[in-house]
């Protein structure tokens, strides 16, 4: 049984590999894995943020399961869901340092994404217990806009809809000399690892565990 659980993309291959080095957690294999080194970087620290989550786009944000439904149900629609969605290209991924940390960003055209996304977030919400008063007071600390605050009340999360920016995050936050010398070092993994045009072609179902990793229940391909 797991405490939460989220709708992500995760990438598999060589880009998948390097990211569980990378972050020191592979969540297909829901172990950690060594970091490699990097003159000049404490990979440990850099990384500690994003690690439980392992490499991924978040599409619907952790959520605790509602009681009216089951992790059995939570599946059933995600088999349902990547039926009737095909896979799409996003263009060309980069590293960028934005918001403080740094993560691989689509370029392009996003409305593809954003409605894919959308569709998720509207699909997956019945499985979402309702946030706790906590959970609200916690997210508020972001100095959320209004709108950002009114969806995360009916929503569960504040990022979504016209708020939503794809990313696959790689640090926790980071002063911007921090942040140019990992892109600096990541650039050339990423540069073999990442595919042009970037596909997004499967759903990934997620828990989350009694010590907050996050592991790849199943990923369903996206047959639409």
């Amino acid at each position: 049984m797991f405490e939460r659980y989220a709708i992500f993309f995760t990438p598999t291959g060589a880009l998948a590999d390097f990211g569980a080095r990378w972050l020191g957690w592979d969540s297909a294999a829901g172990c950690a894995v060594p970091m490699p080194a990097f003159e000049g970087l404490d990979v440990a620290a850099i990384t500690k943020t994003p690690r439980k989550y392992g490499l991924h786009g978040t599409l619907k944000a952790p959520f605790h399961l509602d009681a009216s439904t089951s992790a059995d149900a939570l599946h059933r629609a995600a088999v349902d869901f990547a039926a009737v969605h095909a896979p799409f290209g996003i263009g060309e991924m980069e590293l960028r340092h934005e918001n403080g940390f740094v993560a691989l960003r689509p370029q392009g055209d996003l409305v593809p994404l954003r409605d894919f996304a959308t569709a998720i977030v509207k699909a997956f919400d019945p499985f979402s217990a309702p946030l706790s008063a906590a959970d609200i007071a916690r997210r508020r600390k972001s100095r959320l806009t209004p709108r950002q605050d009114q969806q995360m009340l009916v929503w569960g999360y504040p990022f979504i809809f016209e708020d939503f920016h794809f990313h696959l995050t790689l640090s926790g936050r980071l002063p911007e000399a921090t942040a140019n010398q990992v892109i600096a070092a990541l650039t050339p993994e990423m540069s073999r690892s990442a595919e042009t045009p970037f596909r997004i072609d499967a759903i990934t179902v997620m828990g989350q565990d009694g010590d907050g990793m996050f592991h790849q229940l199943h990923r369903y391909a996206l047959s639409g």
